[in-house]
């Protein structure tokens, strides 16, 4: 006997996911929750085996219409449902499942059958079971409520949007206005998303229930998640926003933190909307450093040696890092004298600036994934991603790497100065960890850096400021880029980081020492066209 299925959910399969993953968008009639199994019942339609699959938390007069539909019998028709041998079912969600070899049976009635007195007893019979089925899922009405409201809010936002951007547009060009003329015409500083005299309202992240897809991951690409050789390229916005709700969820930071697995997505969409689509310093980034996070707390069993409080730390410092970054550096922001070097009085703007963001996103109620954190700890947890995310200005590169250096030897992870030095190292690890990944991969991340350079150097020699060699579009190339960098910065500080864990060698360092090998192949090549060229040249001239 053939079964058939009917279902309340929508399940689109993605094709575009490279056989590494499985989009699954559920659209759940009666919850907007995944945490309940959907409840399955078999039913006998015209001889055959009708299979009906159906959230616990639709309504009876869903589940009535489902029926209908799997039992070829129209809508709003008044039905009963019979077990074999004969005895009535009730029709709602606690309703008592079966096998194929025990099929309920979907019988309408006709007028004559349903009494007043059975329609009265049916309708109020409906609205217990509905009310029961309601008291049974408390927190899932709240959810509701409060995304409807947010909906309704969001309504009311929409009306008066183009008013706000207008508004907005006409502030905006009469400051610009007020600079020039303040400035002589001069040069304009860096923008900046947002303005702190503002109180804070130019944060508007998503306040209505996300709805990027579901995406359940394979097998394949969890394994591969916790490795260095991740293809980061592979993945759209969404597929790395749910990369990351995963990894919170398998880190365990989800129940540690008592975090709302709705606002945990609201987090993730709003850190996502507030990188900006800079060639380098983008979202890609932002996963890119977070996912090396998420491998190398695999690889170095931190799970073992931390906490999970300082896996909540490392994770969301990763994730936060560089948000808003405009896509100058420090130096531009300081020689040009911008709003944020002058509010930060030149001591790491930018990265000062990607910390206030963060937190002006989590004083959001709608996106604190720490709301259920004891105010106390979050002092702390706030206090150590702080400190985590101003680490990763390069300026402090060599006071950090040689404070680790004197512990590495003797480390204690019982010594709290000792583990906060470590995850300062960590952070720095993932933030410039490009080049530990295969070529294919990290070769396109030089491109973005120096296009993003090239950018900053032209506007500098616009506006008459200094420029750095390494960032001059007519003095740099590709090999000579990346051959300092490997040699002098990541080679040093990846091989100290192997002293406290040798298993990063294989992986992590030696794939570095590649790399520096490849370009200095490349540096060679490069020097021997330029040879050639001007021995070419000489020939010419003498004739």
């Amino acid at each position: 006997m053939s079964v058939t299925t009917t279902d309340l959910s929508v399940r689109v399969p993605s094709q575009n996911l490279r056989g590494c993953v499985r989009e699954e968008r559920e659209v759940n009639m009666g919850s907007s929750s995944s945490s309940y199994a959907p409840k399955t019942i078999y039913l006998d339609v015209d001889g055959k085996v009708q299979k009906v699959v159906f959230s616990r938390h639709c309504s009876p007069c869903d589940i009535k219409e489902l029926l209908c539909s799997s039992s070829n019998i129209p809508r709003n028709t008044a039905i009963m449902m019979v077990d074999p041998e004969g005895a009535l079912v009730s029709i709602d969600p606690t309703m008592p499942t079966n096998s194929p070899n025990s099929l309920y049976k979907v019988v309408p009635l006709s007028t004559g059958q349903l009494g007043e007195k059975e329609d009265m007893f049916q309708n109020v019979l409906s609205q217990v079971a509905e009310q029961f089925s309601r008291a049974f899922r408390i927190n899932e009405l709240k959810t509701e409520v409060t995304n409807r409201l947010a909906m309704l809010e969001k309504r009311v936002e929409l009306e008066g949007l183009k008013v706000v951007e207008i508004e907005k547009c006409k502030n905006d060009l009469k400051k610009l206005r007020d600079e020039m003329t303040s400035r002589g015409g001069g040069r304009v500083n860096c923008p900046c998303k947002y303005n702190f005299s503002d109180d804070g309202k130019k944060v508007t992240p998503r306040r209505d229930v996300p709805n990027y897809p579901k995406y359940t991951l394979s097998q394949e690409t969890v394994e591969a998640l916790k490795k260095p050789t991740f293809d980061v390229w592979h993945w759209e916005h969404n597929e790395m926003l749910s990369c990351l709700e995963y990894m919170y969820h398998d880190l365990g930071l989800v129940k540690e933190f008592n975090m709302n697995p709705i606002t945990l997505k609201r987090w993730l969409l709003a850190i996502q909307e507030n990188y900006r689509n800079n060639p380098f310093h983008n979202f890609r980034h932002c996963f890119c450093v977070s996912q090396m996070m998420y491998g190398m707390i695999h690889l170095c069993n931190l799970q073992e040696k931390l906490t999970l409080t300082d896996m909540g730390i490392l994770m969301t410092a990763a994730v936060c890092h560089d948000l808003d970054h405009p896509g100058y550096n420090n130096t531009y922001q300081i020689n040009a004298r911008t709003e944020l070097a002058v509010r930060y009085n030149d001591i790491s703007p930018l990265e000062n600036h990607h910390c206030a963001v963060a937190f002006q996103i989590l004083s959001l109620p709608e996106c604190n994934i720490f709301a259920n954190v004891d105010p106390e700890a979050f002092k702390q947890i706030r206090q150590a991603i702080i400190t985590l995310i101003l680490a990763t200005d390069m300026a402090r590169h060599g006071e950090i790497l040689d404070s680790f250096k004197q512990k590495v030897d003797n480390f204690d992870f019982t010594n709290e100065e000792h583990v906060t030095c470590l995850k300062m190292v960590l952070i720095k690890c993932c933030d410039i960890s490009n080049e530990v990944r295969p070529t294919e991969v990290a070769e396109p991340w030089v491109d973005c850096l120096l296009e993003e350079y090239f950018m900053q150097s032209d506007r500098e020699k616009s506006e008459g400021l200094p420029v750095a060699p390494f960032m001059d579009r007519d003095k740099v190339t590709k090999p000579t880029a990346q051959i300092g960098f490997i040699k002098f910065v990541l080679i040093p500080m990846f091989e100290t980081v192997m002293k406290l864990f040798p298993q990063i060698e294989e992986i992590m360092v030696q794939p570095l020492r590649d790399s520096r090998d490849h370009y200095e192949e490349l540096k060679q090549i490069d020097d021997a066209m330029t040879e050639h060229l001007k021995s070419l040249k000489a020939q010419f001239l003498t004739k």
